[in-house]
């Protein structure tokens, strides 16, 4: 049966979403297998950087009041008693006239308190004993690196939340987390729904298409930091399709199925969604493509019904399941970013509904500019591989220009702390 739907804004359907965000709990991995994953904790530092005085460089270690007469007409004259490779210690305390050749990192020889680089020294041999030449003073502290300069021990270095890189990996190595606390990816439960749709190695018959939202859906799953669960497709049986739907609901964090939420006659998500007394958070929205997105709550946990157009559909997942997934994860920045640009080519479609572009971002001349790629149409499938933005452009509008400034969505960005807001609902705020 045909059902009035009334949309409401994206702005509105993001934040509807994120009302039921959760967090995940702490689980731990070993640090050669933490990458992409995401702290379940603070970092704290267990000893101090540098964890004693040493040299930052390869050169001599030196009492600075035996240089302070040092001058290109006046040289200072020091006798090397020793020399220290980095992770060894000194031996003889320096006493005046002498100096110690240190490597880089080797804590500071007992009585000294600067360093001299190889670059400032002249050295030279006179029965057996080692002399360097110094021709201007230095300073106490010059060249040294202090104990606990970069970090004392105890202090907080990474938030959790933090997405983790070679840079987190260099920390966590440097204070010994070999098991690393990280949050439990959530299980991404997946349907794809549709009789029409054939396997990726089925080969094509009439009036069949290759199923691709479940593959693409599962990669930005795993992108956002989620790990994803295929159960499959569902037929055009409600029954069976209630059946599937409620029993995979249990087995995960949330489920998100794709098609079967307009009005057509097998569209049956909307009637289970009925069924299993769920509560509709919205099941229209202003926007192109993806008007019909729909979401759900049972029991705490949020079904998303994204549309069956892979454009629609990707564009769905970005702008409400990846939000959710990030805030899952304790990121501090789960929306995708928004940034100010300019339109290089013309868009002349009308825009009922905030429209949302598949585009390439380039630069030029230190300014930011997004092309459209391929047909802007619901279900064109071959656009996503080129794009890495989204151009959004507001309702009510007979096109753009190229030339016209535009808020741009990156895809690869780590994120915003602030969602996406339709233009005309900032409006309305200000």
């Amino acid at each position: 049966m045909f059902e009035e739907r009334q949309p409401i804004y994206v702005n509105d359907a993001i934040n509807r979403v994120m009302d039921y965000r959760k967090t995940g709990s702490i689980e731990y991995v070993d640090i050669e297998h933490c990458e992409g994953r995401y702290l379940a904790e603070n970092i704290k530092a267990d000893h101090n950087i540098p964890p004693f005085d040493r040299s930052p460089l390869d050169g001599f270690a030196v009492r600075s009041e035996d240089t302070k007469s040092a001058s290109k007409d006046n040289p200072v004259i020091l006798e090397v008693i020793e020399t220290i490779g980095a992770g060894g210690v000194s031996s003889e305390k320096v006493k005046q006239g002498q100096a110690t050749r240190v490597m880089t990192g080797t804590m500071m020889p007992e009585g000294c308190d600067a360093i001299v680089m190889f670059e400032l020294a002249s050295e030279r041999q006179e029965e057996n004993k080692s002399f360097i030449e110094i021709k201007r003073p230095f300073k106490s502290g010059d060249f040294v690196s202090f104990e606990g300069e970069e970090t004392k021990k105890g202090d907080k270095l990474i938030k959790p939340g933090t997405k983790i890189n070679a840079g987190t990996i260099a920390v966590l190595s440097t204070f010994g987390y070999k098991n690393v606390p990280v949050v439990k990816k959530p299980v991404i439960g997946i349907y794809a729904t549709g009789t029409e749709l054939l396997d990726v190695e089925e080969p094509l018959t009439p009036g069949k298409i290759r199923n691709s939202n479940a593959y693409m859906i599962s990669s930005q799953v795993r992108k956002a930091g989620g790990e994803p669960r295929y159960f499959g497709k569902l037929i055009d049986d409600f029954d069976e399709c209630y059946r599937a739907v409620k029993e995979s609901l249990e087995k995960v964090d949330i489920l998100i199925t794709t098609g079967g939420v307009s009005v057509g006659d097998f569209d049956y998500l909307p009637e289970i969604y009925s069924k299993l007394g769920a509560n509709v958070l919205f099941n229209k929205i202003a926007m192109r493509p993806g008007s019909v997105t729909t979401v759900a709550e049972k029991d705490g946990k949020l079904l998303f019904g994204l549309s069956g157009n892979p454009s629609a559909c990707f564009v769905g997942f970005e702008m409400y399941a990846r939000p959710w997934i990030k805030s899952y994860l304790l990121s501090e920045l789960p929306y995708i970013e928004t940034i100010r640009g300019t339109l290089d080519k013309d868009f002349p479609k009308p825009n009922p509904f905030t429209r949302f572009i598949r585009s390439k971002l380039h630069f030029k001349d230190g300014k930011v500019f997004a092309s459209p790629v391929g047909m802007d149409k619901s279900q064109v499938v071959t656009s996503l591989a080129h794009s890495d933005c989204l151009v959004a452009v507001p309702g009510g509008t007979r096109g753009y220009k190229a030339g016209d400034d535009v808020d741009i969505l990156l895809l690869n960005s780590e994120g915003s702390a602030v969602p996406f807001m339709d233009e005309k609902k900032k409006r309305k705020s200000t």
